[in-house]
């Protein structure tokens, strides 16, 4: 099942090739900033509120327009390093090993279409395109092997990096520096989170092409290792990586992440509001 949020904070299920408006079939109301999705993920009640027959009585919807299917996650966390070839081009033999994981606030994240803002007129801002993983229910000290079980579903997600001298959270964490979508793939639709191809594009031109199987870290670790270090909650986003590839972004720039049985996220760039960096606010010494 593909699960969104679409309009005007309207649930839709993409259902035999037809946007279906669900949201008054699934029972769950506006989750203040979380939204819709992030409700029905949280109640655990998918299959039993959007079963076959109830899904032949919704609404068909034409054009919609998708949203961010998570607005606000309670957190979203990055997995640095994941992929070693990414490793060797950015020249730090560090991986995720020794890193371990970071967060980006839920601030920074836009749906499909949205706009990445530059921040800055000279520093180097990068894509990357990544795999997300959806959390399902409650994890906490969970083994690799029973991983799976906390998943709800996966994502398309573009980790925008600015490359200046701050900690990695600020650096991912600039407000649109992570778009998301343009939906969520339920986790029944995926037989092997680590076997699909994720790849990347500004413009014409196609920066990453890679398999989440050359990941340090599978998901099945990934949760492993993040459930281990805190709780997981449902709707909790985990960003498993990028591959080699990425590359700066410039004014006017369009941005395509597409992954194999999950979908294509887009994204424009402007550098309208940038400023050079040395007038961020900083001490004066």
């Amino acid at each position: 099942m593909r699960l969104g949020v679409f309009d005007d904070d309207r649930l839709g299920v993409i259902h035999k090739d037809e946007v279906l408006d669900v949201t008054e079939i699934a029972g769950v109301h506006s989750a203040g900033r979380q939204g819709l999705l992030h409700a029905l993920i949280a109640c655990g009640q998918l299959e039993a509120r959007l079963t076959e027959e109830a899904l032949r009585s919704a609404p068909r919807v034409a054009n919609p327009r998708w949203r961010a299917p998570l607005p606000h996650p309670d957190k979203i966390l990055g997995a640095p390093a994941n992929y070693r070839a990414h490793v060797e081009e950015m020249g730090n033999p560090t991986t995720i090993n020794e890193w371990g994981l970071f967060l980006k606030a839920s601030s920074s994240v836009i749906g499909d279409g949205g706009t990445v803002e530059l921040p800055y007129t000279d520093v180097r801002t990068d894509q990357e395109g990544e795999l997300a993983v959806v959390i399902g229910r409650e994890a906490r000290h969970v083994s690799a092997d029973e991983a799976l079980d906390y998943v709800f579903g996966y994502t398309c997600l573009l980790d925008i990096t600015t490359r200046s001298t701050e900690d990695r959270s600020t650096r991912k964490s600039y407000d649109t520096f992570t778009p998301i979508g343009p939906y969520i793939v339920t986790k029944d639709e995926i037989a092997d989170p680590d076997d699909l191809r994720l790849r990347c594009w500004v413009g014409d031109d196609l920066r990453q092409d890679a398999s989440t199987s050359a990941m340090i870290f599978g998901v099945p670790q990934l949760i492993a290792y993040a459930s281990s270090v805190m709780t997981l909650f449902p709707g909790d986003v985990i960003a498993t990586g990028t591959p080699e590839g990425v590359g700066p972004l410039s004014d006017g720039d369009r941005i395509v992440v597409e992954i194999e049985q999950v979908g294509r996220l887009t994204a424009t760039v402007s550098s309208n509001g940038a400023v050079p960096y040395a007038d961020r606010p900083q001490a004066k010494v």
